[in-house]
C-alpha cells in the first residue's frame, strides 16, 4: 500500500484530483491511499505517507516542507501546474510513484 498525500492552502482544489488519482489508481489494480488536505491541518496528521505531494498555489512553502518531512523518509514534490489545472489524476498519480523508486 502506498500513502499519497496532496496537500494545499485549503485541501479543496486537491481533493478533485485526489478522487481522479484514486480513480486512476484503481483503473491500474495500484494500492493507494490518496487523501488530500490543507497543509495545516498536515502538521497534526498522524498516519503514514510515503509521498507528499504540495499543490502549485502553496509552491513558495517547498523548501519549509521538505526540510520538516523528507528527514522523516517522506517524498517532497509540488504538482506540476499544467497537470494541476488539468486535473491529470493520472500523470500526477505516475509523477509520485516514480519519486518511490
Amino acid at each position: 500500500m502506498i500513502n499519497i498525500t496532496l496537500v494545499c492552502a485549503a485541501g479543496m482544489s486537491t481533493s478533485m484530483l485526489m478522487s481522479k488519482m484514486q480513480q486512476s489508481a484503481k483503473q491500474q489494480g495500484i494500492e493507494a491511499k490518496i487523501i488530500a488536505m490543507s497543509e495545516a491541518k498536515f502538521e497534526t496528521y498522524e498516519e503514514a505517507t510515503d509521498v507528499l505531494l504540495i499543490g502549485p498555489q502553496i509552491s513558495y512553502m517547498e523548501d519549509e516542507i521538505r526540510s520538516k518531512y523528507e528527514p522523516k523518509g517522506m517524498k517532497v514534490a509540488v504538482i506540476d501546474m499544467i497537470d494541476y489545472g488539468s486535473m491529470n489524476g493520472e500523470k500526477v498519480l505516475k509523477d509520485a510513484l516514480n519519486l518511490l523508486n
